[in-house]
């Protein structure tokens, strides 16, 4: 069997790819057909691991034992269908990772909620006193994590992107937190599509694993029902009485074989009906693994929440502004829209990704004075929105949108930034994007 891995892709997940392979004795190449960044390259340089900047050489992929994909390669790309054409083995780096460690994998995935319920779960466990480590999508790659470290436990945060290429990935406890549209430009244009590669984090799952999922969600529930799911089910639920994980009064509920557990909510940092549902995914998981009730309540009572996912900034002159950039689809807009009560400058807009606008219609009606469009292309919010909202604004540049937003809010308003959309036409990524508006902010 070859020896040689090819990598394509040097983003966080392929150098992680490429460091995990040298470490294990596999002859490693990186292709990647855009510019290869500074970092990398001198990381790949120390590591003597041969690499290309702006291009795929085919001929030196022949005979390769794995092509490990970066999860930003769509399944649809040239390359990647020539190089299955050829016989090729294509898989993700989370599947490459997966097969070099025996920790327990604890899989964390949804349209929203899948960040805050991966530091939630990483806050409970390392409370607990567990060796565990945090990768996946945020942080370091797994692969990275595993080169570095050597953990009983890894929570991994988990896109559909990186679901879309595994073969035998299986976590011991897997997280779907919701299934709503977003990044249907990958799945051309089919909700069925996302949806399927969503539930793929459980299709190699055993009896002896564990599937949780959030019963309120009916796209999810119905999922759930039509799949063959092999691993043990734990649903959670606000409004799912029967859910495993429930909410009775102000506390959650959680059941196992010996007790009943309560958490008290009332004093949780992160308020709003998401961040409910997601301690509730994490306090599941908690119980699973035996860790007790205070630790959980503890932990939850102090978590703070994911950096760009409603961060409160700064008040001035009794403004208050929030930076929710991490807010990238629908969705996530609308429980950033629901949890505020006070009036809204409401600052969206970026790459579309095929957004439905009309189920935030009714809270921008109730909640929203003034919308600023910070993108390449407003026309499909402008429309969406000019005739429920008499101030519309449209700007390319973050300071522009955060002046405009202080002359519109007058004492008690709200600033938010939460784009609904994809950062790539103005920014590097939604941290950029974020990190501009609390500078902007800062600037006033």
């Amino acid at each position: 069997m070859s020896n040689k891995i090819i990598v394509l892709g040097s983003g966080e997940s392929g150098v992680g790819a490429a460091l995990l392979a040298k470490k294990m004795g596999f002859d490693v190449f990186v292709s990647d057909n855009n510019t290869v960044d500074d970092i990398a390259a001198d990381l790949l340089k120390t590591e003597e691991i041969q690499w290309e900047s702006n291009k795929h050489s085919i001929s030196k992929m022949k005979n390769a034992r794995w092509i490990v994909k970066s999860p930003g390669i769509p399944t649809h790309a040239p390359i990647i269908q020539k190089l299955k054409a050829q016989g090729l083995i294509v898989i993700s780096e989370i599947e490459f990772a997966s097969r070099f460690t025996d920790a327990i994998i604890i899989a964390i995935t949804g349209s929203n909620g899948k960040t805050t319920t991966t530091l939630m779960v990483y806050e409970i466990l390392k409370n607990a006193g567990f060796r565990v480590g945090l990768a996946g999508n945020i942080g370091d790659s797994f692969s990275k994590q595993i080169v570095k470290e050597n953990f009983d436990y890894y929570v991994l945060e988990i896109s559909s992107f990186q679901l879309d290429d595994i073969i035998d990935f299986r976590p011991d406890y897997a997280v779907v937190t919701n299934i709503t549209p977003d990044h249907l430009d990958r799945y051309q244009n089919r909700f069925e599509a996302y949806t399927d590669a969503k539930m793929r984090i459980t299709e190699n799952q055993s009896k002896n694993d564990y599937f949780i999922f959030n019963a309120d969600d009916a796209t999810l529930r119905e999922a759930t029902e039509n799949q063959n799911i092999h691993a043990q089910q734990f649903s959670f639920a606000l409004e799912q009485p029967n859910a495993a994980t429930h909410l009775a009064g102000d506390c959650i509920q959680l059941n196992n074989s010996t007790k009943t557990i309560m958490i008290d909510t009332t004093s949780f940092a992160l308020k709003g009906r998401h961040n409910l549902l997601n301690a509730m995914a994490a306090s599941t998981i908690a119980n699973l693994l035996e860790i007790s009730k205070e630790t959980i309540r503890d932990s939850l009572l102090n978590f703070k929440g994911a950096p760009h996912r409603m961060e409160n900034v700064l008040t001035i002159q009794k403004v208050t502004y929030i930076n929710d950039s991490k807010a990238t689809n629908v969705n996530a807009t609308y429980f950033a829209l629901e949890s505020i009560c006070s009036p809204l400058i409401w600052i969206v807009g970026g790459v579309d990704k095929g957004n439905d606008y009309n189920a935030l219609m009714p809270l921008v009606r109730e909640k929203v004075k003034g919308i600023i469009c910070i993108g390449v292309n407003n026309e499909k919010l402008v429309h969406a929105f000019g005739a429920v909202v008499e101030d519309i604004f449209e700007t390319t540049a973050m300071d522009e949108a955060v002046k405009i937003a202080h002359k519109l809010a007058t004492k008690q308003d709200t600033v938010l930034l939460s784009p609904a959309c994809a950062s790539f036409d103005l920014f590097e990524n939604y941290e950029d994007r974020g990190n501009q508006f609390k500078s902007a902010i800062r600037n006033l």
